[in-house]
């Protein structure tokens, strides 16, 4: 089974906004669509992504009594550089004063884990997808990836025998035991080579539904030292960065 990649999962039909969209439409827009963020465009390439929260601290920093124009100068200098930024969006009156710029995206061909990722280290509910030349062709939410993480751990370690164990390693399934507990893949056993683990686990790892991988494999040769002198290493899909999501 081949990781679920973020084009099958996407919404095609965005709705977007342009720089100079005003903040009282914006509203609008959200709510008419029942939505909470969207891209910011410019000649289909996007530009910045604006939220419900930038909106909302908009409102809250204007709404504090006292807001004079010299009170809020005299405070800023007093402020910490991020505090500034915010300060700045509550005074914002289009969607170019009120996103978030530069936009965090993602290509249609990544893989949905790999989109969740993004979403994680960035502290994100959805990534604008572009093209090629970053022209926007959909956007994909948090719901959107979560849905792939519902498969059952049975599902799970069906894949994981199938197509780890059997089409990619070409191992007997009792080669390896494989556990899943609400999508953590456990693989323990002992194989003949040390690349041969890297590629379970790395290949486990990118399977749908898959949380993390808990790796206790051993092997019998360190195959990554036996390279001729000079020849590059060839690494397994394997880097454990799923253990970050």
């Amino acid at each position: 089974m081949k990781a679920t990649r973020v084009g099958a999962v996407m919404t095609t039909d965005v709705v977007t906004a342009a720089y100079g969209t005003p903040f009282k439409e914006l509203v609008r827009t959200l709510g008419n669509h029942c939505i909470s963020g969207l891209p910011v465009i410019d000649d289909d390439k996007v530009i910045g992504v604006m939220s419900e929260t930038d909106l909302m601290l908009h409102q809250a920093r204007t709404s504090e009594p006292g807001g004079t124009a010299g009170a809020w100068k005299d405070r800023l200098r007093k402020l910490s550089r991020r505090v500034r930024r915010e300060a700045a969006k509550s005074r914002a009156r289009t969607a170019g004063d009120v996103m978030s710029a530069p936009a965090v995206t993602v290509r249609a061909d990544a893989t949905v884990t790999e989109a969740a990722r993004l979403m994680t280290e960035h502290g994100i509910e959805r990534l604008p997808v572009v093209d090629e030349e970053d022209r926007l062709v959909g956007i994909v939410t948090r719901r959107d990836v979560l849905r792939v993480f519902l498969r059952t751990d049975e599902d799970i370690e069906h894949d994981v025998r199938k197509e780890v164990l059997g089409n990619t390693l070409w191992l007997a399934p009792q080669a390896v035991t494989v556990t899943v507990q609400d999508g953590v893949v456990t693989l323990t056993g002992r194989l003949e080579r040390r690349s041969d683990a890297s590629v379970a686990v790395g290949v486990t790892g990118r399977l749908d539904g898959v949380v993390a991988v808990v790796d206790q494999l051993s092997y019998r040769i360190d195959d990554t030292r036996m390279r001729p002198a000079g020849q590059a290493a060839v690494h397994g899909v394997a880097d454990n960065w799923i253990r970050r999501l």
